[in-house]
């Protein structure tokens, strides 16, 4: 069974505080590993957690506040110690390769690996990566400075052909492959085989959107829309509701609206403030809203199982 997990690594807003860290998550698909935000002591946490960062070969950046990249040029610095030799892909605004770049630049002479640089246009939603398994898209955010979140989307899955359907029938590779497109095929002695008996169904596609920092902002709603898993920022509680406005941030209630809206499957709630010793006012305003709200708590792995679309 194919993999598709969101693990927290830090869910604390600016401040670090009662052993949350800043942002940082790692989203695993199949047998790799993309990072998303990547905030102070995350390399800690990947120790923690026991996570394997040599798999990491992609990292977004939602945007350049410091809780949501400092931990970046050490981690970059790891890797080059560790005689790391594959490309690393960094997507996020245009200003982080300056912020990133003065502080691993006196030592370029000795780095191992080739770093890309992939700015976003905040302004848009657009595709940043696919490959053949998954598509990432940027989110607009609405937050003080330029901000973006991420939807991770898997491709569809074509058909799945019976096993036994190709020896008992003696397919060739073509006729496999327009099976796989849906279609009929007709053997040498004219017999006609359906599609529907020859397959089951491919597992449906899944999908995962992290969204922070921002302020409540319904213009998202489009591009999340029936997301598996949504990780909306949850600050604040509503009793800070002007707090939460004036800073462009959220309150646990607005981004449970976000997921009712968007008809998410399940949200986690994340960048908890400093305020808050205990989580679980924030988690009881969300879940009067939305039942299926979860907090982001360090360590968590929420799973999305593969499921059978129904014939």
């Amino acid at each position: 069974m194919s993999i598709f997990a969101v693990q927290i690594l830090g869910s604390a807003g600016a401040l670090p505080a009662y052993n949350r860290h800043p942002t940082a998550q790692i989203l695993q698909q199949g047998a790799r590993l993309f990072m998303i935000d990547c905030g102070e002591g995350t390399q800690m946490r990947l120790l923690d957690f026991q996570v394997k960062k040599s798999k990491i070969d992609h990292i977004f950046i939602s945007h350049a506040h410091g809780d949501h990249y400092f931990g970046l040029p050490g981690l970059l610095s790891t890797f080059q110690l560790m005689q790391r030799e594959r490309p690393l892909h960094i997507f996020g605004p245009a200003a982080l390769e300056d912020l990133v770049m003065v502080h691993i630049r006196p030592y370029l002479d000795q780095w191992s690996y080739q770093l890309h640089f992939h700015p976003i246009d905040p302004e848009k939603s657009s595709l940043l990566f696919e490959d053949k398994e998954i598509e990432v898209f940027s989110i607009p955010l609405n937050h003080r400075i330029p901000c973006t979140g991420f939807l991770f989307k898997e491709k569809e899955k074509p058909l799945n052909i019976l096993g036994e359907k190709i020896h008992e029938h003696g397919l060739n590779f073509d006729q496999i492959r327009a099976i796989k497109e849906g279609e009929d095929i007709e053997l040498e002695d004219g017999t006609i085989l359906a599609n529907k008996s020859l397959t089951k169904p491919p597992f449906r596609t899944r999908s995962y959107a992290f969204c922070s920092d921002t302020a409540y902002h319904e213009p998202i709603l489009p591009i999340i829309k029936e997301v598996d898993l949504l990780y909306h920022e949850a600050t604040f509680m509503e009793e800070s509701a002007e707090r939460a406005k004036s800073t462009f941030h959220s309150t646990a209630s607005s981004a449970a609206t976000i997921a009712q809206k968007a008809g998410a499957k399940k949200l986690l709630l994340g960048h908890f403030s400093a305020k808050y010793p205990s989580l679980k006012g924030l988690l009881g305003e969300a879940r009067a809203i939305f039942p299926e709200s979860h907090l982001a708590k360090e360590g968590s792995i929420f799973d999305i199982p593969q499921e059978r679309i129904e014939p």
